[in-house]
Formats: structure tokens, sequence, C-alpha cells
């Protein structure tokens, strides 16, 4: 028992938990983004420090992030030739991001990012009409690589909640493509970052391994299942699900940052 703790890290109940968190992560991130929301405190709570799971979980991520863009590329949603640019730009920008985060605080990113969550919400709540069908491209080439790339990516990278909402709200404002078409290359790119992220990770030497391939099992899986409905459903799911991922992750963050003076103003402690 003791040499499979420390290869896992966590007791085989755990794991198994670990898995099934994973699958359903795998199936909101494919469709809303924000997985990560379940996974990395899932992580933590097993026992693992703070380095360790943000590793893993990007491990673990990639699993469903390639699950959900190779069905999309088999399906012929996604032209993989005409996303070398953004792929390659995203490449770069995650692993930017992620080199950079060591050596810089994130903690005034920590404070803006649940207000820019909160605006992606609302932009399609307040929306209804956007995405549902295609509209006339506003960015083209490097522009847009670099925006939807570069930027999404280096965020991924350096700190990355919500990175696949960002990913989709670029494709449907700047390439003009409907909400299921937007996802299903969001999840191109925010397969691409999260290599990108990992390889980093490697590096440091933090990631667990047998936890997150087991992990990363699920999310293939979960993703598989999410994916078939991002074009079966389309956006009568997927806007709902942003809206709701959009809430749930803002009122998160607001509590990780402000949780003792929410509790003291609610007269809680």
């Amino acid at each position: 028992m003791d040499s499979f703790l420390d290869l896992f890290m966590v007791s085989p109940l755990l794991l198994g938990i670990l898995f099934f968190v994973a699958l359903l992560a795998g199936f909101i991130d494919s469709l809303a983004g924000g997985g990560g929301l379940l996974t990395i405190p899932a992580l933590m709570a097993a026992g693992m420090s703070p380095a360790h799971a943000l590793a893993t979980n990007k491990l673990q991520a990639c699993g469903g992030s390639i699950s959900a863009s190779v069905y999309f590329i088999r399906r012929k949603v996604v032209n993989l030739s005409e996303q070398k640019l953004n792929i390659a730009m995203t490449f770069i920008g995650s692993m930017s991001g992620a080199l950079l985060v060591q050596y810089v605080r994130s903690e005034m990113l920590r404070q803006i990012l649940p207000i820019l969550v909160i605006c992606i919400g609302l932009y399609f709540l307040l929306m209804p009409k956007l995405g549902e069908e295609d509209r006339q491209r506003r960015l083209y080439g490097l522009p847009f690589a670099l925006v939807a790339g570069g930027c999404v990516g280096f965020y991924d990278g350096f700190f990355g909640p919500a990175a696949g909402s960002f990913y989709a709200l670029t494709f449907v404002t700047l390439c003009g493509f409907n909400l299921a078409k937007s996802t299903a290359h969001a999840k191109v790119l925010n397969a691409t970052s999260n290599i990108g992220g990992l390889l980093l990770f490697m590096l440091g030497g933090k990631v667990v391994w047998a936890t997150g391939l087991v992990m990363l099992v699920g999310q293939f899986l979960g993703a598989r299942i999410g994916s078939r409905l991002v074009l079966s459903k389309g956006q009568t799911l997927i806007r709902p699900l942003i809206v709701i991922v959009s809430a749930v992750m803002s009122a998160k963050l607001l509590y990780d940052n402000h949780g003792q003076e929410i509790l003291h103003w609610l007269g809680m402690s």
C-alpha cells in the first residue's frame, strides 16, 4: 500500500473519485470551459500541494482537450491546416506564460479575473443572437493569431481559469463563427496551450504522472461525450452552460480572493 501511495500520492478510493471528477470536468470543459474548477480543488483536497495539483491538472486536462480536438477534426468541423498559425502562436504564448509565472506574482490577475469572467457570462446572456450563425469576420491571419493564440495562450500558461471561454469568445467575436464552431476551434487551441504548459511543469518535476494519467482517461471519456453534444445540441446547450459556468467560476474566484471579508460582511464569521 505504501508503494501505491508513493506512486499515486492518493489512496485507491481517492483515485477512483478523482477519475469521476475528471470525467465530469472533461464533459463540462468540452461544452463551456471551466473544468479546472472541479479538478484543481479535488486534487488539493486529495492532499496534493498546490504545485503538484496545478502540474497534474495540466496533464489530465490534456486528455479532455485532445479528445475533443480529435473528435472535431475527424468530423471536419475544424480544418487543422487552416489553424497552423493560430496553433503556433498559442504554443509560444502558453510556454511564455508558464515560464513567466514562475518569476512574477499573479495576484493582480487573480483580483481582476472574476470581473472578466462575469463579463463573459453577461455578454452571452445579454446577446441571445450572438453565435446563432456565422457572421462577417473581423480579423485575419497573424493579427487574429496574436490575439486568439498568443494572448489567450499566454494567459492560459500564466494563470489558466476560463481560458476555454476566452478562446471561444475570440472565435465568436473576431472570426464571426457560430457558437458550436467556435467551441470546436477553441478546444484545438486549448489543447495546444495545455501541452505547452505541461512541458514547463514537466521540467519542474511537479507532475504526479500515475494519478494524472488515470484522470486523463476520465477527461478523455468525458470530453468525447460532451463533444458529441456540441454538434447535436449546439447553441441551445452551450450558451446556458457558459453563463452558468461563468457565474459559478466568478463566485468561486471571488470567494478565494475575499472569502473572509464576504463571511464577515454576512455576519458568518
